[in-house]
């Protein structure tokens, strides 16, 4: 778990072949236990599922927390909850990593105002286990520190903005539930890929079947092809990427200085 390192501008900030899963608007996020200023409060904003982790950023850009990042192995005791009143939301406790901005450990609940707790509880249960099967006990024993890549980042290629239609291993992510998609310019990323495994092991996109068989290498020739492209359905229109950024992801006191 790691904070304030997966947002740039006003959008996210993921790995090279990492994708998204799931997305949803309007979620409150609310942290127990002995925090940092900065996760103290009730947050609002973006949660994303990952083929990786769950990332969640926050709306209000004058918060000392902009993005909280938590891969698979640093979840334990995920619920899903059903009060009789209020909305459904999902509970659970996350580990930090070292150099992730906080020590410890601390207790997390995801509130969905408009519905879709559930069935997005149930998918990050899914993909976690999925997840779960490409990593071994060190990274539950011993977590890797959280390290920035030493690389730019760029606008995302469309494979990074959605699961493919086949699912993965005979599981189809409840798109039906979350039709929605990120901005189309408010996914950034990376050139390099995860520090750890995610669905479809360590690089690459992961397929229907779930298995990338791609090398680091090859991972980055898709991520060029994907680039830009043609719609026949639509031929006035073509993707063209952006000019590649090469700063980091900004801190909040630069982007608090900017907007006085």
């Amino acid at each position: 778990m790691s904070v304030n390192t997966s947002h740039a501008g006003k959008g996210v900030l993921i790995y090279a072949g990492e994708c998204i899963i799931l997305y949803c608007d309007h979620v409150t996020m609310e942290f127990g236990g002995a925090l940092p200023p900065e996760m103290k409060g009730s947050k609002t904003g973006r949660l994303y599922l990952t083929s990786h982790r769950f990332i969640f950023n926050n709306k209000d850009s004058k918060d000392r927390l902009q993005s909280f990042a938590a891969p698979f192995f640093s979840l334990k005791g995920v619920e899903l909850e059903q009060p009789v009143f209020g909305a459904n939301y999902i509970k659970g406790t996350v580990t930090s990593q070292p150099n992730g901005g906080w020590n410890g450990e601390a207790k997390f609940k995801l509130t969905f105002k408009h519905g879709g707790a559930i069935e997005f509880g149930q998918a990050m249960l899914k993909v976690a286990s999925m997840a779960n099967r490409n990593m071994d006990t060190s990274y539950r024993d011993a977590p890797p520190p959280y390290t920035p890549p030493a690389s730019t980042w760029t606008q995302a290629p469309p494979p990074a903005y959605a699961p493919p239609a086949g699912g993965y291993y005979g599981w189809v992510p409840p798109v039906n539930t979350f039709p929605d998609r990120p901005p189309a310019d408010g996914v950034f990323m990376y050139e390099a890929p995860p520090p750890y495994p995610g669905i479809g092991g360590l690089h690459g996109y992961p397929t229907a079947t779930g298995a990338t068989g791609l090398s680091a290498a090859d991972a980055k020739a898709q991520e060029a092809a994907q680039s830009a492209y043609y719609d026949p359905n639509n031929p006035q229109y073509a993707y063209v990427p952006p000019p590649a950024y090469s700063e980091s992801p900004p801190s909040y006191d630069a982007a608090t200085k900017k907007s006085q």
